[in-house]
């Protein structure tokens, strides 16, 4: 596999607050990759930096072995970084079918891309509600009209910051769905999340921040041998 998404060495601030410390990851093509840790450890700043949100004070992002560090968001959006944020923040003034055509884009000539017609296979609730407005919808539905803008981008890398958040059981299931069969169709992940059991069934390299420094990485059968990390890092 060829590396899609490599950092090495990230330093990012908040005005005169260091927040990340030297960060360094990579994830390679068709992986499913998370950012571990507990609230406050640096992991949506990581984000931000990757999506040229917060700019990096020092260090590399790489995407497909281009240094994105500098670029802003708009460019970095436009080589295939889509983000699935924490919030949803999809537009609530118009319809389902407006917010996704409003994002349609051919972002890496995706053989068999992201079409309303797949949205809609993917996410039949999406479709029975095509035409009510964003703030018509529940919390669930929101989180998959937030996905599904994602994917009508066609991105090369997937970004997803707490995609199952505040979701009942029945939908929170339904997120980890997609994300199987996102991943069956090869498409690049990296997430995060707190549900460390189905991350573990899902994903192939895990990350995980302390304070703002990766203390931890490595394969799910390596994670799931080490329970003293998971008490030491993930334990509330």
């Amino acid at each position: 596999m060829s590396v899609l998404l490599e950092i090495e060495d990230l330093e990012t601030f908040y005005g005169p607050s260091q927040v990340l410390f030297g960060v360094s990851l990579r994830v390679e093509e068709g992986q499913v990759a998370t950012l571990l840790g507990r609230n406050g450890m640096g992991k949506t700043t990581t984000v931000r930096s990757i999506m040229g949100l917060t700019p990096a004070r020092k260090g590399r992002i790489r995407l497909a072995g281009r240094s994105i560090e500098t670029l802003p968001p708009e460019q970095i959006a436009a080589l295939g970084v889509a983000i699935v944020p924490e919030g949803r923040q999809i537009f609530p003034n118009l319809t389902v079918e407006e917010n996704l055509i409003a994002f349609a884009a051919q972002r890496k000539q995706n053989p068999r891309p992201w079409t309303l017609a797949r949205i809609w296979e993917l996410f039949p609730a999406l479709k029975a509600r095509r035409n009510n407005l964003g703030h018509q919808l529940s919390g669930g539905e929101q989180q998959m009209l937030a996905i599904g803008r994602a994917l009508m981008t066609n991105p090369r890398l997937l970004v997803l910051d707490e995609a199952t958040e505040g979701l009942a059981p029945l939908l929170r299931e339904e997120i980890w769905r997609v994300l199987r069969l996102l991943k069956e169709d090869g498409q690049t992940i990296l997430v995060i999340d707190k549900y460390l059991e189905r991350l573990l069934s899902l994903a192939d390299q895990h990350h995980i921040l302390e304070r703002g420094r990766v203390v931890w990485q490595g394969d799910s059968q390596s994670l799931k041998a080490r329970p003293e990390v998971w008490r030491q890092y993930l334990s509330v």
